[in-house]
């Protein structure tokens, strides 16, 4: 995991793993946690919902308040707008991933994007963004097929207007830490 630099460098700062995402609202949340865990992906439930803007990325507990001023600055030049989650991709035979595609609103996720991951929580991927919801992680090929065709009629729309800052507990559990809302409409 790639890890900003510690300030100070006394090494009293504990170590912490970060994400941050727009959260997939009920009741469509649930609906993809419950076909997840339909399709035995031990993740179901303890990854909410979500389109990644930051990838899991360690960093030190003493760089936080830096990384919250970050995040509150970029949600606030953000403006809301209309997500639609619809049919079913796949980052195969690269990653054993399935996901709902992002049909409308992935524009303003790749700005997002952009900006989330400048600043204190700038890094490099490794492989190029592309906003999307997971359906299936890691699973054999047989499940991911199934998940695919599962997902072909899965149809979410709602407005984001706002995006999460999530901590990966010692137990393997995302948590959403804190919410930025975005600027007036």
């Amino acid at each position: 995991m790639p890890t900003a630099a510690a300030p100070g460098g006394d090494g009293l700062d504990e170590a912490v793993t970060i994400g941050v995402s727009i959260h997939v609202p009920e009741p469509y949340g649930s609906r993809v946690q419950d076909a997840r865990a339909g399709h035995g992906d031990p993740q179901a439930r303890s990854i909410p919902t979500h389109v990644t803007l930051l990838p899991p990325t360690e960093t030190r507990t003493g760089f936080l308040p830096a990384i919250e001023r970050h995040l509150r600055a970029v949600a606030a030049a953000q403006r809301p707008f209309r997500m639609l989650l619809q049919g079913s991709g796949t980052f195969r035979p690269v990653s054993p991933v399935v996901f709902v595609r992002v049909e409308e609103g992935a524009q303003e996720c790749r700005v997002l994007e952009a900006e989330v991951r400048s600043g204190p929580l700038a890094r490099e991927l490794a492989f190029p963004y592309h906003p999307h919801v997971t359906v299936a992680h890691g699973l054999p090929e047989p499940v991911l097929d199934r998940a695919y065709e599962d997902a072909r009629g899965f149809r979410a729309v709602f407005e984001v207007a706002e995006f999460v800052l999530s901590r990966f507990g010692a137990d393997s559990v995302w948590r959403p830490w804190r919410s930025y809302a975005f600027g007036p409409a």
